[in-house]
Order: structure tokens, then sequence, then C-alpha cells
């Protein structure tokens, strides 16, 4: 870090300088690195790294086939020491080696790649542990409430399973649980809790992460916080998560599960604003206790004809039904579905389709078109996993994926809609996947933390284009995005990507900002000064 004295204007500058010629160095060794495979036979039986094509090939490939680097070694490790010890190695060496940590590999673009680096594989840790028998979650209690230590490799499925089994869960939740804990929280942690508990991220209280340096740290809001902060929604820039203390609540039981269809775009948005706005509790005289009367879960999605009315992420409308959603689609060209869950257990069933009536009272959406599910919350929580299971019988797993998904101010939304979902969407004819939209409370986020939201407002969306295409036609899907993008661009919309893809410096600036961008500087600077974690983001490391 440069000494406080200095002039804000010449500390950026002289920071600046450093990073370019960091940059740059990094980026010689790198194609150094891929030329002259520094990584030698005798580093690479030292630390037990396989080269065998099967292994390589298989850590050059993402969720979203669509970029495929080949590393020059892949890492399986036994605990976190093990990985410690190879970032150790790479920051002590002359010409230090890239490493990337892949759990799921779910990323869409290369991100948990590492041409001619190492790829750290994740999953011969969870592998280990289970082995041992170790269980994924730890359950302890504090004076101020119940939390959970997890392991970063550790699945959300396998922590919903073992906690749920002890009656606490998380609060915050992905759409998808088949996911790394570390990969979630390294990024955020989103889905249609996150308006009222946070992104995943903000129920983290304490890590332990292997930075650049190779020092395995426990960090806390109060005990390394500059740490812990930059690696929440880092990237993977600052550090490596092997663990994770998170906080638990007591598990409910059941919950009603609700879609409303509308074809206005402001009453659809006009209604999640006001839904996510709710947050009260009422005195209930049975038992002195207060109930929670709002919503634990709200998101939207569109309808359009390129797609079925159902889609892999859920099949919720009744077939029956199927025939008049589609004339309305048909007649509006997009309808969009207003998707609510409360909570609840044996103390709150009795009231819950009461409250629930409340909660829809005033609503504007379309008479008639009304749907609802009463199912557990595990299920509920895992309501994925089925859609996802089909499409690997029928082999449409495996397939392209170019998503793209986006952070937009509330006041923005407006323009979007009509200059994207009923323009360029419309137009193109070719969105065939599901197309998620949904608010969030800024005050849920931690601005200390790495991951970049709209400042602006105090609410914004996020949308989320989830396109599955064939080997032959992604290009099309990835035009739309560029040209969605163009679009915001144009429009003046001060529209972020979540997992975000850039690829110049120039737009990793604009996506943090010029003072989170300084401060992302000097994070990198203190944690991971050779450049070694997370090529694969094509933050600081040439392609």
């Amino acid at each position: 870090m440069v000494e406080n004295y200095l002039p804000a204007p010449t500390y950026f500058i002289l920071l600046l300088i450093t990073i370019t010629r960091l940059i740059s160095t990094v980026g010689n060794k790198t194609e150094h690195l891929n030329n002259n495979s520094l990584l030698s036979s005798d580093l690479i039986s030292r630390h037990n790294l396989h080269d065998d094509p099967e292994s390589l090939e298989s850590a050059s490939r993402d969720f979203g086939n669509l970029v495929h680097h080949l590393p020059r070694a892949v890492f399986h490790p036994r605990s976190p020491q093990d990985i410690a010890s190879l970032v150790k190695t790479s920051y002590e060496s002359p010409a230090p080696f890239t490493i990337s940590v892949k759990g799921q590999g779910h990323s869409t673009r290369g991100q948990a790649m590492a041409r001619g680096g190492v790829v750290v594989d994740m999953r011969a840790l969870r592998e280990e542990n289970n082995s041992n028998k170790k269980k994924n979650i730890r359950v302890i209690w504090r004076e101020e409430g119940y939390y959970g230590d997890v392991g970063g490799e550790a699945l959300w499925a396998d922590v919903l399973r073992e906690a749920a089994e002890m009656g606490v869960a998380p609060a915050s939740w992905t759409d998808y649980l088949y996911l790394t804990v570390g990969g979630t929280l390294s990024n955020g942690g989103i889905s249609g809790q996150s308006f009222k508990y946070g992104p995943q991220i903000s129920i983290v209280h304490e890590m332990d992460v292997i930075t650049g340096k190779g020092e395995l740290v426990t960090c806390s809001s109060h005990t390394n916080s500059e740490l812990f902060h930059a690696v929440l929604g880092g990237l993977g820039q600052f550090g490596i998560i092997t663990r994770a203390r998170i906080a638990l609540h007591p598990a409910p039981k059941m919950v009603k599960w609700v879609r409303l269809l509308y074809n206005d775009f402001s009453a659809f948005t006009k209604d999640q604003e006001r839904l996510i706005s709710i947050n009260g509790r009422k005195h209930n005289n049975n038992d002195n206790n207060d109930d929670d009367v709002a919503l634990d879960y709200v998101e939207g999605m569109l309808l359009m004809h390129q797609g079925p009315i159902n889609n892999w992420r859920s099949s919720f409308f009744p077939l029956a039904d199927h025939p008049r959603i589609i004339s309305l689609v048909t007649q509006h060209s997009i309808l969009y579905c207003l998707e609510l869950a409360k909570y609840y257990d044996e103390k709150s069933e009795n009231n819950v389709d009461k409250e629930m009536q409340g909660l829809l009272e005033g609503l504007s959406y379309m008479p008639g078109f009304y749907y609802e599910k009463k199912v557990s919350y595990v299920e509920f929580l895992n309501r994925v996993r089925s859609g996802e299971l089909k499409l690997q019988s029928q082999r449409q797993w495996d397939v392209p994926h170019p998503w793209l998904n986006l952070f937009i101010p509330k006041s923005q939304i407006m323009d979007f809609d009509s200059g994207v979902f009923k323009n360029i969407i419309f137009k193109r004819n070719i969105t065939t996947g599901p197309v998620l939209i949904y608010p969030m409370n800024r005050s849920k986020w931690d601005k200390r933390m790495s991951a970049s939201i709209p400042e602006e407002e105090d609410i914004f969306y996020t949308v989320g284009f989830l396109h599955s295409s064939g080997f032959d036609n992604w290009k099309a899907f990835d035009a739309q995005n560029k040209e969605i993008l163009k679009f915001c661009n144009d429009a003046g919309i001060k529209v972020k990507q979540y997992l975000p893809h850039y690829s110049t410096q120039e737009d990793w600036t604009k996506h943090f900002g010029p003072n989170k961008w300084r401060t992302f500087l000097e994070r990198k600077l203190q944690f991971d000064p050779r450049m070694i974690l997370s090529p694969g983001q094509r933050i600081f490391n040439k392609d």
C-alpha cells in the first residue's frame, strides 16, 4: 500500500502505473508460461498435479460451453492446506503460474479457467470429505443465534439437506442449488429472496480464505475486514474461500407458491415494487409471538410465444390452462408472470391463506389467472433440479448457454422493456429460454463488499436471459446480447452485468465506477500482488 501522505491524485496515478506494469508483466509471463511450460514435470509431480488429456479437457469446459481454454495442469486437493501450498509455490516462483478454482464449473464465459495455468478442481475436496463421512455443514450456537460452518467446496443443495434435517437453514439462496458455496459467494448469490434477506454474501459472518500469497487467513467484518469485504463478490480476485460461517434460522416446513399473469408491464413492475416494500410484522395474541406477514420470495418472468408455458426451471401451470394462456400470449406477444412465495409451519398454517390474500389485495393481475401450489420448503428451494435432470436425460443440458444477467436501475426499467423486451427480443424472435425479471432493495447490499450494483436508487432490477442453444447457432444469441448492451449504452441506461464478462480495463472501470475500481485495485495489490488468482475473469490477466 502507498503511504497516506501522498496527495490523492498522485496516489491514484502511481497506483494505476503500478497496476499497468503488473498486468503487463503477468501477461508476458503467462505468455512465456504457455510457450515454454514453466510448470515443470518436477513441480507437477511434487504437487501431484494432473496433466493427462482427460483432466485437461474437463477443466477447459464450463456450463456456458462457449469458451474452451486448456490449463497446463489440474489439481485435486485433499485439504485447504494443499491449495495454500500450491498458491504459495506460485507466489514465490520467479515466474508465477496462474491458478483458477473450479467448483461446479457453472460459469458461462470461461471465468473458472486458467489457460496455461493450474485449475483447482474443488470436487476432489468434496469427494474427500464425503469419503470420510464428513458433513458439509457444522451447526454452532452463539449468543446472537445459530451459524453453520460450510466448506467452500460444498454444494448448496447438500447444505440445505443437512441443515433442514437439523431444523435450520440459511435465509438467502440461489434459484439453482447445485453450485458451490465458494462460487456463489465470489459473485453475490441472488434469487427472489434477495429483496428481503439480501444476497448470499450478506449472510456470511466469517471465512477462511487463501490469499494470492498462499496465506490461509480467517477473516470477518471485525478481523482482517479488508480481506473479508474484498472476497465477498470479488470474482475470485483476492482469495480462495475454503470455509464460510453463515447465519442460520429455523427452517420453515412449507411454502405457499403463487403465480399471477399480467399483460401490462407497468402494472407488473408496480406490483413487484409494492410487494418488496412490505416488511411488516403482526402480533399473534394466541402465542405472544410476532408473525412475519411479508412475502419471502418475489420473482418475475416473461412468457413469449417462442417458448413453452412451463420451462426447465419449474412446471407450474396446469395443462388444462395451457390453451388459454397460449391464446393470451399470441394476443399480447408478451405476458409477465409474477411469482411469489410465503413460508409457513404448523403454527402459521391456519393464517397463511388469509395473509396471502391480504398481500394480493389491490394487485393488478389479470382476473382468472391466479395459480397456486403448496409444497415443502425443500421442494420449493430445489425446484430447478427436476428440470435439470429431465434435460440431462434428453442430452440438452450440456449445450451452449449464452446467458446475460443484468442489474438495471428502477427508473430505467420501463425504457428497458420498450427497447429490449418489446423491440430487440420481439424482432429477433429467437429467445426460448427463461427470461427473469425481479426487483431488489439496495439497502440489503453492503457497499464495502466488492460486488457492484446500481447505487443511484433504492430499488434496482435484475434481468436474466437464460438462453440455451445449439452448438451451431449460439452466436445468434450472443449477437442479441451485444445488441441489448449496445441499446443500454446508447439509451443511457446505467446497466451493470451480474456475473460480468468484459475484455478491457475501460469496461471494468465503468462496471465498478471510479471509486470502487480504485478500491478494487488497492485490494488486488494487497492480497494478490502477482496477479495469480482467477485469470479467467480477464480483469488483470491477458486472455
